[in-house]
């Protein structure tokens, strides 16, 4: 019996929910990368006063500058992605390009980012010590190593996307009707008169 809420249908459950995400998915598999790409922008940016508060603390040569270029170029890496995938369409050879140099600059400023960090706390002579009121520094090193992972995985989803999209594409996402072999021929001869 149809309910009212879902409009006349039979609620499918869970597995119709599955079903049409992968559908989805088989559609557009780039959104896997995007996912990654997302995780790694919350990841930075929601944890930017902790990056703040450590850049202020130990105040190195250039953490400003990489904490800026991080949040820059995870914000323009969306719009670059975006623009080489476009819907419905092969990707953009030239914004993939983009696309790959732009993740490797996000690696770089990390990387520079976590060694002033590293060199900071580990230096012989006046080290910065994390104590209870600058429990931040480890924050943000823990925050820009996930950051960084979480860009390695996308630049890993992208190199691997031919070969997973093509393992998508192969799931069988049909349904299965259970009165569909059992339909009887509708003679419709007698309706144009």
């Amino acid at each position: 019996m149809a309910d009212r809420k879902t409009g006349g249908r039979q609620p499918r459950g869970f597995k119709e929910l599955v079903r049409k995400s992968l559908v989805s998915l088989k559609r557009s598999p780039q959104k896997i990368p995007l996912f990654a790409l997302i995780a790694a922008f919350l990841i930075y940016s929601l944890n930017l006063s902790s990056i703040a508060n450590t850049t202020a603390r130990i105040n190195g040569a250039n953490m400003g500058q990489c904490e800026f270029a991080a949040m820059l170029f995870s914000i323009l890496s969306f719009v670059v992605f975006l623009r080489t995938f476009p819907r419905r369409k092969k990707a953009d050879k030239v914004m993939l390009v983009l696309l790959a140099l732009m993740l490797g600059f996000l690696l770089f400023v990390d990387s520079v980012y976590l060694m002033r960090i590293v060199s900071a706390v580990t230096r012989s002579d006046n080290p910065i010590v994390v104590d209870a009121n600058s429990l931040y520094i480890n924050t943000a090193r823990t925050v820009v190593t996930l950051h960084i992972v979480f860009i390695c995985i996308t630049g890993v989803l992208l190199a691997l996307l031919p070969l997973y999209s093509k393992a998508i594409r192969k799931i069988n996402t049909s349904i299965d009707l259970e009165y569909n072999g059992s339909m009887e021929e509708i003679d419709i001869s007698d309706e144009d008169r």
